[in-house]
């Protein structure tokens, strides 16, 4: 099932770039229609009907295979609390799809299209998180370490995904002309600090701890490709403005811009379940304020 689950997320990250092509390329109303295609299962793959319906048939396939990872969970999963977890991503998937089509039919309103663009990030962090709760590391059991320092390394790691979760819906609302680009970017340098910090942390800390090294090790590079791939989308959109059509270079580093802040929810979020599962707090932090402490 573990193999399985992966390939369910790397089809969501897929249909998360799509759905970013889509953005870049100016194609949310080439195909006016909803849930056909001009009326058709398969229009005439052509202009931005290419990357409308191109993003339609990878969320259909998405769809399916989720259904088939619920179902899968409920048959073969003992904890019963992951089996619901998959009940919870077939049906973000399937709002999902609803709120894409109503983007069509209302014509790219704004709050429609940032909650679809926020809830893709969450389905594709749902995926994720089933493939590490299926995994074979996860199944051996927790692997204690204990916190030592200043801050709590606990309330660092829960912070840094609500960071990244907040900075991906400025994002979206940015392109989707919904807020302008400063609080985009003041909310960059505020979620990569705390990105940046907590991974940092993990990693002086629990050097010697794979699994949480591993993890914040991905968080750290996805952290500084972000900040560099928005830098360059940035540029490839300010070079588009008297263009004819977007500018590929535009396309390429926006898409690759999104898909990385997907990745790094993703894992900000993996980093706080695997600190949670294998730091056990420091002991003033289990003491309640004013407690007598038993020696």
């Amino acid at each position: 099932m573990h193999s399985y689950t992966i390939v369910v997320a790397v089809f969501t990250l897929l249909l998360v770039s799509a759905g970013a092509l889509v953005t870049s390329n100016d194609a949310g109303l080439s195909v006016p229609d909803w849930p056909l295609s001009y009326g058709k299962l398969m229009p005439r793959m052509e202009g931005g009907v290419m990357y409308e319906h191109g993003h339609r048939m990878i969320a259909t396939t998405v769809g399916l295979l989720t259904i088939i990872l619920a179902v899968w969970l409920w048959r073969a999963e003992a904890r019963r609390w992951l089996c619901w977890l998959g009940v919870a991503a077939l049906l973000s998937v399937i709002i999902q799809g609803i709120l894409g089509g109503m983007t069509v039919v209302y014509l790219l309103p704004a709050p429609i299209s940032v909650s679809h663009a926020t809830l893709a990030q969450l389905f594709f962090t749902a995926t994720v998180a089933i493939a590490l709760f299926t995994s074979s590391g996860w199944k051996r059991g927790p692997e204690p370490v204990d916190d030592a320092g200043w801050p709590s390394i606990h309330r660092l790691a829960i912070a840094a995904p609500h960071f990244a979760l907040l900075q991906l819906i400025l994002g979206a609302a940015h392109r989707h002309q919904a807020m302008s680009l400063v609080p985009h970017l003041v909310g960059a340098v505020v979620a990569a600090g705390v990105l940046v910090w907590a991974s940092v942390l993990v990693l002086m800390r629990f050097a010697g701890h794979a699994s949480l090294r591993r993890t914040a090790s991905v968080v750290l590079a996805a952290t500084f490709s972000q900040v560099f791939l928005g830098i360059f989308a940035y540029m490839g959109r300010i070079a588009s403005i008297e263009a004819a059509k977007p500018v590929l270079a535009m396309v390429v580093f926006t898409v690759l811009h999104v898909a990385v802040g997907a990745l790094t929810l993703a894992f900000s979020t993996l980093l706080a379940i695997q600190v949670r599962r294998h730091v056990r707090r420091a002991r003033k932090e289990l003491v309640p304020s004013g407690a007598p402490v038993i020696a």
